[in-house]
């Protein structure tokens, strides 16, 4: 089987993998003072402004805690971080064998590889940022308990949804270039259609029901639950987005093994 046959090669492949995403990690600030500082020093700029422009100056209310000390902060950095692993992933992999172009055509190794590598890069920089956030919430008193033994099947369908949806578009950039520019300008739009800086009670009616077809609104959701009401996530509302990473796992691998001989000479 194809899949098999892929794991199989990750496996023989990994310290290639692994070598890689060190060389990628300290290659990025061997020359910086402040070093993997700067791997979290946007993300961190971009909560501080969006709690204090929205959770300060806008004031909005969340329905049943509208009491809570820093609610609003809890209920934005679970949207923001997990979102922002989900963009750097999606927009990564868009340009992955595009960017490694050279390397493809001079070395002989698992293409699959290259996904991975991004996909464990990413990781990295979004475990340094939710260690401050997890950090953050043991300082306030506010530690979601034994919700957030639901938070890594979350994240496992979170990435595995991203790792299908990045290969399928990764491939077809390669082919169609336009994809890549494409993706940036829809990745604006899909950030503004998730309720992370906004609730979705607050929208009115007809925009509500439009949103909850967006797959990610149900996943930011479920992050939401647990780390701003220490709940237990509703698992049926995960059940489309559960259909949508089987679909693009499938479509991206199928994609991909179909027309890997062909990269090299697009590329």
């Amino acid at each position: 089987m194809p899949g098999l046959a892929m794991l199989r090669a990750l496996w023989v492949y990994r310290g290639f993998v692994w070598s890689s995403v060190m060389r990628e990690f300290h290659g990025k600030y061997r020359e910086s003072l402040l070093g993997a500082f700067w791997s979290v020093a946007n993300p961190l700029t971009m909560i501080i402004i969006y709690t204090v422009v929205f959770g300060q100056l806008m004031r909005p209310t969340l329905p049943g805690h509208e009491q809570m000390p820093f609610a609003f902060s809890i209920y934005l950095c679970a949207g923001v971080v997990t979102w922002n692993l989900f963009a750097e992933m999606l927009g990564r992999l868009n340009g992955v064998f595009l960017e490694n172009g050279n390397l493809i055509k001079k070395s002989n190794f698992p293409r699959v590889c290259l996904p991975v590598i991004v996909t464990i890069s990413a990781l990295i920089n979004f475990g340094i940022v939710f260690g401050f956030y997890l950090i953050f919430l043991m300082i306030i008193g506010h530690w979601p308990g034994w919700a957030i033994l639901a938070f890594l099947p979350l994240l496992l369908l979170q990435l595995l949804f991203t790792l299908g949806l990045g290969i399928f578009l990764g491939t077809l950039n390669v082919f169609f270039r336009d994809v890549g520019q494409f993706t940036a300008v829809i990745l604006q739009f899909w950030f503004w259609l998730t309720p992370i800086v906004y609730t979705l009670p607050a929208l009115p009616e007809k925009f509500r029901r439009l949103i909850q077809y967006n797959p990610m609104q149900a996943l930011i959701s479920a992050y939401q639950d647990i780390f701003l009401a220490k709940a237990m996530p509703n698992l049926l509302s995960l059940l489309p987005l559960v259909g949508f990473t089987v679909i693009f796992l499938l479509l991206g691998s199928y994609f991909f093994l179909t027309r890997s001989g062909e990269l090299v000479d697009e590329l």
